[in-house]
C-alpha cells in the first residue's frame, strides 16, 4: 500500500490555522472524518488522543505523525496538513512541528498500518523532501510531491 492509495486532495491542507498541539490535531481529526470510511469521528478522536498520552508523536525535524487503531474506521485513514505557523508539539526533539501526517488504521490491520508508518518516517527523514512539502501552495502539489517521492525510493 502506498501512502498516496490513503490521501487525496480533500484530506490534504496547506496553512492549516491553529495554534496549539490540539487544535491542529482536531482539525487533521476533521479532515480525515470527511472520508465515507470513517464509521465514528469521536471514537477516532479518543483513539488519536490516547494515543498521544502515551507519548508525543512530533517525532523531529518538524515533523508530526499523530496515530491510533480503533474498530472505528473500515479502512485505514489519513490526512495530511502544513500548518500556517510553527506549532509547539512536545516533540523529541523539542523543535515546533509544521507538517503534520494523521494516520488511522483498524484494530485487525497491524501490518498495513505499520508499514505505512515506516514508509512515511522514511520519506520525513529526507530534509530535501519535507522542505519540498513546505513550499507547497496546493493540496494538489503536496500529492504530487509524494506521487514522485514513493515512486523513486519504493517500487511498486
Amino acid at each position: 500500500m502506498k501512502i498516496t492509495d490513503i490521501l487525496n486532495e480533500s484530506v490534504i491542507r496547506t496553512n492549516l490555522p491553529g495554534s496549539t498541539k490540539e487544535e491542529i490535531i482536531n482539525a487533521m481529526i476533521d479532515l480525515a472524518a470527511s472520508q465515507e470510511k470513517v464509521l465514528d469521528k469521536e471514537k477516532l478522536r479518543t483513539a488519536i488522543f490516547d494515543r498521544e498520552k502515551i507519548m508525543s508523536t512530533g517525532v523531529g525535524s518538524g515533523f508530526a505523525i499523530p496515530h491510533g487503531k480503533t474498530d472505528s474506521v473500515s479502512d485505514i485513514v489519513a490526512s495530511f496538513a502544513v500548518t500556517a505557523q510553527p506549532i509547539n508539539y512536545q516533540s523529541l526533539d523539542d523543535q515546533p512541528v509544521r507538517i503534520v501526517f494523521l494516520l488511522v488504521g483498524r484494530d485487525n490491520m497491524v501490518g498495513p498500518h505499520i508499514k505505512l508508518l515506516s514508509r512515511i518516517s522514511r520519506l520525513m527523514n529526507k530534509e530535501e523532501f519535507r522542505n519540498k512539502l513546505l513550499e507547497a501552495k496546493t493540496p494538489a502539489e503536496i500529492l504530487e510531491i509524494f506521487r514522485k517521492e514513493e515512486s523513486s525510493q519504493f517500487e511498486g
